[in-house]
């Protein structure tokens, strides 16, 4: 019943995946959302992301930031960054995921990715056929739609943990 909302993989944080691994295994685009994935909401990038995407690319990883905020948001966390992103995204619509890997120049077979919510992030990617990787919130602090959304969220992730035991 909710397993269109079950992400591929879910994980304590995006510091975390194993990216070496997944290069190995072909894939060469990782598309990320910004706030409570990377950063806490509204923060600037950090010297743990700014590393991260510094070894993306070193490894030969495209990168691309989509996210439903608008454009000053992903632009102020983008300046320290210096990656691809779309900003406005209206997920989960796969419209903008596929420009995405347009922009990288990868495709469904070779790109990953990352976000911290099912009913945006998650389902955007299933429905554009890219495989996801659900991460936990970085900050407790959020804004009340998000808040909301949460509660649904804890009961789609009790039926995913419950069917990942089997």
């Amino acid at each position: 019943m909710f397993d269109m909302f079950f992400p591929d993989e879910y994980v304590a944080s995006t510091y975390i995946i194993p990216f070496e691994k997944l290069y190995m295994e072909g894939y060469r685009g990782v598309i990320f959302d910004i706030d409570n994935t990377l950063v806490p909401h509204g923060a600037p990038a950090d010297e743990r992301a700014k590393k991260l995407f510094g070894q993306l690319h070193a490894m030969g990883f495209s990168t691309c930031l989509i996210s439903n905020n608008q454009e000053f948001r992903v632009k102020l966390f983008n300046a320290e960054i210096g990656t691809n992103y779309i900003y406005n995204a209206h997920k989960p619509s796969t419209k903008n995921y596929i420009r995405a890997m347009e922009t990288m120049g990868t495709d469904r077979t070779n790109t990953i990715f990352v976000g911290d919510q099912l009913f945006t992030d998650v389902w955007g990617a299933k429905r554009a056929g890219i495989r996801n990787i659900l991460v936990k919130p970085i900050y407790p602090k959020e804004e009340i739609q998000i808040v909301l959304k949460r509660y649904l969220e804890r009961i789609v992730l009790y039926f995913y943990k419950r069917s990942s035991r089997r």
